[in-house]
Protein backbone atom coordinates (compact mmCIF):
# COMPACT_ATOMS: atom_id res chain seq x y z
CA UNK A 1 0.00 0.00 0.00
CA UNK A 2 1.11 3.88 -0.60
CA UNK A 3 2.40 5.81 2.58
CA UNK A 4 -0.32 7.60 3.98
CA UNK A 5 -0.78 11.06 2.47
CA UNK A 6 1.65 9.99 0.21
CA UNK A 7 -0.89 9.21 -2.94
CA UNK A 8 -1.31 6.48 -5.05
CA UNK A 9 2.09 5.23 -6.74
CA UNK A 10 2.63 5.92 -10.33
CA UNK A 11 1.16 3.08 -12.71
CA UNK A 12 4.16 0.96 -13.50
CA UNK A 13 5.26 1.70 -17.05
CA UNK A 14 6.67 -1.72 -19.70
CA UNK A 15 8.36 -1.31 -22.71
CA UNK A 16 6.36 -2.00 -25.90
CA UNK A 17 8.03 -5.52 -26.71
CA UNK A 18 7.26 -6.79 -23.06
CA UNK A 19 4.50 -9.30 -22.93
CA UNK A 20 3.16 -8.47 -19.81
CA UNK A 21 -0.91 -8.16 -19.00
CA UNK A 22 -0.04 -4.39 -18.15
CA UNK A 23 0.56 -3.84 -21.79
CA UNK A 24 -2.83 -5.73 -22.77
CA UNK A 25 -5.82 -3.60 -23.16
CA UNK A 26 -8.14 -5.96 -21.81
CA UNK A 27 -5.88 -5.15 -18.54
CA UNK A 28 -7.25 -2.15 -16.37
CA UNK A 29 -6.18 -0.63 -13.09
CA UNK A 30 -8.55 -0.65 -10.25
CA UNK A 31 -6.29 0.06 -6.55
CA UNK A 32 -3.63 -0.45 -5.14
CA UNK A 33 -2.78 -3.71 -2.74
CA UNK A 34 0.63 -5.10 -0.98
CA UNK A 35 1.83 -5.63 -4.78
CA UNK A 36 1.14 -2.01 -6.12
CA UNK A 37 -1.36 -1.65 -8.49
CA UNK A 38 -3.93 -4.42 -9.36
CA UNK A 39 -6.60 -4.75 -11.79
CA UNK A 40 -8.95 -6.87 -13.47
CA UNK A 41 -9.01 -8.55 -16.72
CA UNK A 42 -12.15 -6.92 -19.10
CA UNK A 43 -12.22 -10.52 -20.53
CA UNK A 44 -11.72 -12.89 -17.67
CA UNK A 45 -13.13 -11.28 -14.86
CA UNK A 46 -13.07 -14.84 -12.58
CA UNK A 47 -9.44 -14.07 -12.46
CA UNK A 48 -9.60 -11.12 -9.92
CA UNK A 49 -7.38 -8.52 -9.14
CA UNK A 50 -3.79 -8.95 -10.36
CA UNK A 51 -0.53 -6.79 -10.83
CA UNK A 52 0.18 -5.76 -14.68
CA UNK A 53 3.79 -7.65 -14.38
CA UNK A 54 1.31 -10.81 -14.54
CA UNK A 55 2.54 -13.12 -17.73
CA UNK A 56 0.16 -12.61 -20.80
CA UNK A 57 -2.24 -15.09 -21.27
CA UNK A 58 -3.68 -16.22 -25.08
CA UNK A 59 -6.32 -13.48 -24.94
CA UNK A 60 -3.56 -10.81 -25.35
CA UNK A 61 -4.46 -7.61 -27.00
CA UNK A 62 -1.57 -5.18 -26.99
CA UNK A 63 -3.29 -1.56 -26.69
CA UNK A 64 -4.05 0.73 -29.45
CA UNK A 65 -4.76 -2.99 -31.41
CA UNK A 66 -7.40 -4.76 -32.76
CA UNK A 67 -8.78 -7.87 -30.70
CA UNK A 68 -7.11 -11.40 -31.98
CA UNK A 69 -8.28 -12.57 -34.97
CA UNK A 70 -9.80 -16.24 -35.12
CA UNK A 71 -7.15 -18.87 -36.65
CA UNK A 72 -8.16 -19.65 -39.72
CA UNK A 73 -7.57 -23.89 -40.71
CA UNK A 74 -4.99 -23.25 -44.34
CA UNK A 75 -6.81 -27.11 -44.43
CA UNK A 76 -8.72 -27.14 -47.46
CA UNK A 77 -12.15 -28.99 -46.40
CA UNK A 78 -14.75 -29.84 -48.81
CA UNK A 79 -17.65 -27.32 -48.90
CA UNK A 80 -21.45 -29.35 -48.07
CA UNK A 81 -24.00 -27.62 -49.60
CA UNK A 82 -26.71 -26.72 -46.60
CA UNK A 83 -30.47 -27.44 -47.83
CA UNK A 84 -31.67 -25.84 -44.56
CA UNK A 85 -33.99 -23.10 -45.17
CA UNK A 86 -32.70 -19.38 -45.36
CA UNK A 87 -33.64 -17.01 -42.54
CA UNK A 88 -33.49 -13.49 -42.84
CA UNK A 89 -33.11 -11.42 -39.81
CA UNK A 90 -34.15 -7.83 -39.21
CA UNK A 91 -32.77 -5.47 -36.53
CA UNK A 92 -35.22 -4.25 -34.42
CA UNK A 93 -36.17 -0.78 -34.07
CA UNK A 94 -34.94 0.44 -30.68
CA UNK A 95 -37.11 2.96 -30.71
CA UNK A 96 -40.33 0.41 -31.32
CA UNK A 97 -42.74 0.45 -28.23
CA UNK A 98 -43.08 -3.39 -26.18
CA UNK A 99 -46.18 -3.40 -24.27
CA UNK A 100 -45.71 -6.03 -21.53
CA UNK A 101 -48.71 -6.52 -19.59
CA UNK A 102 -49.56 -2.79 -19.80
CA UNK A 103 -45.96 -1.59 -19.26
CA UNK A 104 -45.08 0.38 -21.79
CA UNK A 105 -41.54 1.15 -22.76
CA UNK A 106 -39.29 0.76 -25.82
CA UNK A 107 -36.92 -1.87 -26.67
CA UNK A 108 -33.73 -0.13 -25.71
CA UNK A 109 -35.18 1.13 -22.51
CA UNK A 110 -35.89 -2.58 -22.08
CA UNK A 111 -32.16 -3.77 -23.00
CA UNK A 112 -30.69 -1.56 -20.53
CA UNK A 113 -32.95 -3.54 -18.01
CA UNK A 114 -31.28 -6.25 -18.71
CA UNK A 115 -27.95 -5.24 -19.39
CA UNK A 116 -27.93 -4.02 -15.74
CA UNK A 117 -29.92 -7.32 -14.31
CA UNK A 118 -27.17 -9.29 -16.28
CA UNK A 119 -24.09 -7.03 -14.69
CA UNK A 120 -22.82 -7.22 -18.02
CA UNK A 121 -19.56 -5.31 -18.56
CA UNK A 122 -18.72 -1.31 -19.43
CA UNK A 123 -19.35 0.56 -22.60
CA UNK A 124 -15.95 0.75 -24.73
CA UNK A 125 -13.49 3.58 -23.70
CA UNK A 126 -12.60 5.76 -26.40
CA UNK A 127 -9.40 4.25 -27.64
CA UNK A 128 -7.41 7.44 -26.85
CA UNK A 129 -7.92 7.47 -23.10
CA UNK A 130 -7.01 3.70 -22.46
CA UNK A 131 -4.24 3.43 -19.96
CA UNK A 132 -4.39 7.14 -19.26
CA UNK A 133 -4.33 9.03 -16.05
CA UNK A 134 -6.63 12.00 -14.70
CA UNK A 135 -4.57 14.15 -12.69
CA UNK A 136 -5.99 16.38 -9.46
CA UNK A 137 -3.59 19.68 -8.81
CA UNK A 138 -4.54 21.11 -5.32
CA UNK A 139 -4.18 25.24 -5.65
CA UNK A 140 -1.87 24.74 -2.75
CA UNK A 141 1.25 23.90 -4.39
CA UNK A 142 2.52 22.40 -1.42
CA UNK A 143 0.58 19.82 -1.64
CA UNK A 144 0.68 16.80 -3.44
CA UNK A 145 -1.41 16.19 -6.98
CA UNK A 146 -3.35 12.60 -6.84
CA UNK A 147 -3.41 10.93 -10.07
CA UNK A 148 -7.07 8.30 -11.15
CA UNK A 149 -6.46 6.27 -13.64
CA UNK A 150 -8.93 6.89 -16.48
CA UNK A 151 -10.15 3.49 -16.51
CA UNK A 152 -11.42 4.16 -13.06
CA UNK A 153 -13.25 7.21 -13.66
CA UNK A 154 -14.79 5.75 -16.55
CA UNK A 155 -16.01 2.80 -14.40
CA UNK A 156 -17.99 4.90 -11.95
CA UNK A 157 -19.35 7.72 -14.60
CA UNK A 158 -20.70 4.03 -16.49
CA UNK A 159 -22.30 3.22 -13.28
CA UNK A 160 -23.67 6.60 -12.72
CA UNK A 161 -25.65 6.67 -16.23
CA UNK A 162 -26.48 3.24 -15.48
CA UNK A 163 -28.22 3.70 -12.38
CA UNK A 164 -29.85 6.80 -13.92
CA UNK A 165 -31.55 5.13 -16.56
CA UNK A 166 -32.94 2.48 -14.15
CA UNK A 167 -33.92 5.45 -12.04
CA UNK A 168 -35.83 6.97 -15.50
CA UNK A 169 -37.48 3.49 -16.12
CA UNK A 170 -38.71 2.83 -13.19
CA UNK A 171 -40.16 6.29 -12.80
CA UNK A 172 -41.70 5.70 -16.32
CA UNK A 173 -43.68 2.66 -14.86
CA UNK A 174 -44.23 3.89 -11.62
CA UNK A 175 -48.42 3.06 -10.53
CA UNK A 176 -48.97 5.33 -8.23
CA UNK A 177 -47.67 8.54 -9.92
CA UNK A 178 -49.88 11.12 -11.94
CA UNK A 179 -48.18 12.26 -16.13
CA UNK A 180 -48.02 15.37 -14.27
CA UNK A 181 -45.71 14.31 -11.45
CA UNK A 182 -43.81 11.96 -14.00
CA UNK A 183 -42.99 14.46 -16.19
CA UNK A 184 -42.15 16.93 -13.27
CA UNK A 185 -39.44 14.22 -11.98
CA UNK A 186 -38.18 13.30 -15.88
CA UNK A 187 -37.40 16.85 -16.22
CA UNK A 188 -34.77 16.98 -12.79
CA UNK A 189 -33.20 13.40 -14.84
CA UNK A 190 -32.93 15.13 -18.23
CA UNK A 191 -30.87 17.99 -16.29
CA UNK A 192 -28.91 15.69 -14.71
CA UNK A 193 -27.85 14.46 -17.98
CA UNK A 194 -27.17 17.30 -19.28
CA UNK A 195 -24.75 18.07 -16.21
CA UNK A 196 -22.78 14.94 -17.14
CA UNK A 197 -22.48 15.42 -20.87
CA UNK A 198 -18.46 16.14 -20.25
CA UNK A 199 -17.79 12.91 -19.73
CA UNK A 200 -18.99 11.92 -23.61
CA UNK A 201 -15.16 12.60 -24.64
CA UNK A 202 -14.57 8.90 -22.39
CA UNK A 203 -17.25 7.10 -24.80
CA UNK A 204 -16.13 5.60 -27.91
CA UNK A 205 -19.72 5.10 -29.03
CA UNK A 206 -21.95 7.61 -29.48
CA UNK A 207 -24.75 5.71 -28.64
CA UNK A 208 -23.48 5.32 -25.31
CA UNK A 209 -23.08 9.17 -24.32
CA UNK A 210 -25.22 11.22 -21.77
CA UNK A 211 -28.19 12.84 -23.52
CA UNK A 212 -29.81 16.16 -21.73
CA UNK A 213 -32.12 19.01 -22.70
CA UNK A 214 -30.96 21.05 -25.23
CA UNK A 215 -29.69 23.85 -23.20
CA UNK A 216 -28.03 22.02 -21.11
CA UNK A 217 -25.64 20.12 -23.48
Amino acid sequence: MSDAGAGPRPLPTFRPDERVCGNCKLWSPHSEDHRGWVGPCRLQSSRGMFPPSAPICDKYAPRGSAAPAPVVSSTRTRTVRSVAPVVVRHRADPHQVVDLEGLNMTREELMDIFREASGLTDPPLAGKWEGGTVRLVPGNPELQAKDLPIDNLFHKVTMVRDRIRVLEQKLNAHPKLSEAEKAEMQGYITRVYGSLTSFNLLFKEKGDQFVGAKGDE
